[in-house]
């Protein structure tokens, strides 16, 4: 007899699937067949069965929240079963406890997390039987047979085990000692918060908290640029002065000087520049892609999306989502062209067919089995769905998926370029840039965001002379740097804070640097909004006061450190490829928990937040929750107004439609807390410098309009 422990319910049904089997109360069993001769338990995990005992466990003077008890170093880490999963727990103790049980089968989501779940609960359970794992990229019928034929041995994905426990201890000793010291030092501040940390999440937040700053210190600065339409031949077409390259003109008089001189002047093209550029389909996906794509397309967040994948997954529709590799192995791609003859069936696909290439096999872009790590890229199974009965959201997930697959089947996109140098009364340099499609190829599947401004131009020669047909001239504002989209931040975590351009970005994605995993990446975005660091607007990802404060407060340190973080999550995969020792990297980490707490000492010495406002900082959200801060009447109907993340509002909105509200950022300017107060209570509020318009700053106080209903500006 042998016990199969999967991670959740739905998964330990899939396992059972392929098999006559009787479902029975927190376990399936699988009747005697040729796999299992003796017959099978198929029980499962409730997601995380068992967690680390809290600090008071180990000391009781570590219960309370004092400076003098730090730090927090267990000699030696114990585990408990979680709160309200005691009843999962005891039956599936009760199963491997059987003296009929020869053998156990750790089924948890084959990766790291998956690998601990199982075998904390094993070692909860004080069970030391034979164990075997099994490692699925899909839960399809067909896989799951073939899985249970070739299952790994237990030795195989140890280092898994002490990977994911070094992860999730370190996690803990970091967390458990910086969030303490910087609450309690905030404390004697004032601010009564409870400021947690991470090794991951801290990181993130000061990458979200620099590009504010960024935004917040930059001035825009107005800039003229010169365009002219030319007549060559009856041919008309556009070109932009420049010199060396440069287009930006400081001043509007240079402007209009260059534009004046080069009125009704003769022209002559200099020269001509055509290039071929071929663009090769997009990679595979991973998660992270997935996410970025489902974010751009439906503005879902990464912990939506990676939902969504998860139930794909579950159902058998596609292979393992939480991965990092967009390669597939030899093996899978033979399975291809039965999955493509199955979709071309499919209404919703069909028009794409005859795809160009039939096989991706020997095409190394898309087929590498010395790249493919734990699992190979998100593709959708064998086991095609049909689509309408789908909910949208899964819809939609499954067909950038679907899509993604088509696209590596198609041909390059072809993109023939023009540049041609145009020079006015031979003196004057203007560009034209001119491009046309030649070959949509995998464009046409992927419809492709084409932000391609530039013009058809016509046949033209060097040497061949015309007219300058008109000129004028053009005012713009530099722009500051944008907020990161969730789906942003996604890849921003993953290539670890670096600043990348469009051509790096698919190169650095392949790197498996960064803060988190693919599995983790998500998670961490949503403790950020749940513990009041982050709010999201539209899409934009924003941080809050309190997640600034907590920024200006750590300063340097090495928590707010991306590159040392990415670097500790290279070394985690180390000990999971058993390359790096555990011990080692956990006795580094209780270093760092000295260092921190020293550090946190020291830099508190120097704080000074009296340009932030910590009114609303003054105890502890419910979790997922912000507070309602309340800042004063409302200005409409006397209701009170409330802090709500990104605006101040009425909290009559739903009672009584009240739509009174007060951004918080406002030309540039971000308010404080005290000038809406003083609004609400007076009708205006004092002078306030920074605000910016059509490029310039000025100086105004704000008043509130009762007639027209709105906010004025008393210059």
């Amino acid at each position: 007899m042998k016990v199969i422990i999967a991670e959740k319910p739905d998964q330990g049904a899939k396992l059972a699937a392929p098999y006559h089997s009787v479902k029975k109360s927190g376990y399936i069993e699988i009747k005697k067949t040729a796999q299992f001769p003796k017959g099978a338990y198929v029980t499962w995990a409730i997601g995380h069965l068992c967690e680390l005992v809290p600090p008071e466990s180990y000391d009781a003077k570590w219960k309370s929240w004092k400076l003098e008890t730090l730090p927090i170093l267990p000699e030696q880490f114990k585990h408990q079963v979680s709160k309200g999963k005691g009843k999962q727990f005891q039956i599936i103790k009760k199963l491997v406890s059987d003296s009929n049980v020869t053998e156990i089968i750790m089924a948890g989501d084959a990766g790291r997390e998956g690998e601990l779940i199982v075998r904390l609960i094993l070692e909860q359970c004080r069970i030391h039987k034979p164990l075997k794992r099994l490692w699925l990229s899909s839960l399809t019928k067909k896989a799951v047979e073939e899985g249970f034929r070739s299952l790994k041995t237990e030795e195989d994905t140890r280092p898994l085990y002490f990977e994911a426990l070094s992860r999730s201890c370190a996690d803990w000793l970091v967390g458990m000692n910086a969030s303490r010291v910087y609450t309690l030092l905030l404390q004697k501040k004032g601010i009564g918060d409870v400021f947690s940390t991470g090794r991951v999440q801290t990181p993130t937040l000061a990458l979200i908290v620099k590009r504010e700053k960024e935004i917040e210190a930059f001035k825009p600065e107005p800039f003229w640029e010169v365009t002219a339409t030319f007549e060559v031949d009856r041919k008309k077409y556009k070109g932009t002065w420049h010199k060396e390259g440069e287009t930006r003109l400081k001043t509007a008089e240079l402007a209009i000087k260059i534009a004046t001189f080069c009125k009704e002047k003769e022209v002559s093209i200099v020269d001509i520049k055509k290039e071929e550029k071929r663009f090769k389909p997009p990679y595979l996906l991973t998660l992270s892609s997935l996410q970025t794509s489902a974010n751009q397309r439906y503005r879902y967040s990464p912990k939506q999306t990676l939902d969504l994948a998860q139930k794909l997954y579950v159902k058998g529709y596609i292979s393992y989502p939480r991965t990092d590799s967009p390669f597939v192995t030899k093996g899978e791609a033979l399975t291809f062209p039965s999955i493509l003859e199955t979709l071309a069936a499919k209404p919703e696909y069909a028009s794409y067919f005859p795809l160009p290439v039939s096989s991706l096999l020997g095409n190394s872009r898309f087929v590498n089995d010395q790249k493919v790590t734990d699992h190979y890229a998100i593709i959708p199974t064998e086991q095609v769905p049909d689509l309408k009965r789908l909910n949208p959201e899964e819809r939609n997930i499954y067909d950038l998926i679907v899509r993604s697959l088509l696209a590596a089947h198609e041909q390059d996109a072809i993109v023939d370029t023009t540049k041609i140098e145009t020079l006015v009364d031979n003196r004057a340099t203007f560009r034209s840039k001119g491009k046309v499609t030649r070959q949509l190829g995998w464009r046409k599947i992927l419809q492709a965001n084409q932000r391609e401004k530039d013009q058809e131009l016509p046949n033209l020669e060097i040497g061949e002379t015309g007219l300058v047909k008109k000129v004028e001239t053009k005012e713009s504002i530099t722009q500051a740097p944008k907020r990161y989209t969730e789906g942003q931040l996604i890849n921003v975590m993953k290539a670890a804070g670096k600043h990348l351009s469009d051509i790096e970005l698919e190169k650095v994605l392949m790197d498996s640097q960064g803060l988190g995993t693919e599995a983790t990446r998500a998670g961490i975005i949503t403790v950020l909004k749940d513990r009041g660091y982050m709010t999201v607007q539209k899409n934009i990802v924003y941080p809050t006061e309190k997640g600034q404060l907590l920024i200006e407060a750590l300063g340097s340190s090495l928590l707010t450190s991306a590159e040392m973080t990415a670097k500790w999550e290279q070394r985690l995969r180390e000990i999971g490829q058993a390359k790096a020792s555990a011990t080692d990297f956990m006795e580094q980490i209780r270093k760092l928990v000295h260092h921190l707490l020293d550090e946190a000492e020291e830099r508190a010495q120097t704080w000074d937040f009296s340009r932030f406002d910590t009114s609303a900082m003054q105890g502890r959200p419910k979790k997922g929750k912000r507070r309602a801060s309340s800042v004063g009447k409302c200005l409409e109907c006397g209701g009170t107004v409330i802090d709500k993340g990104m605006f101040y509002g009425c909290s009559n909105y739903q009672s009584k439609q009240c739509r009174f509200t007060i951004s918080k950022m406002i030309l540039g300017k971000k308010l404080r807390q005290k000038d809406v107060k003083a609004l609400l209570k007076d009708g205006k509020t004092e002078t306030i410098e920074g605000f910016i318009k059509d490029g310039r700053e000025f100086c105004a106080s704000l008043e509130w309009n009762t007639k027209q209903k709105k906010l004025t500006f008393l210059v």
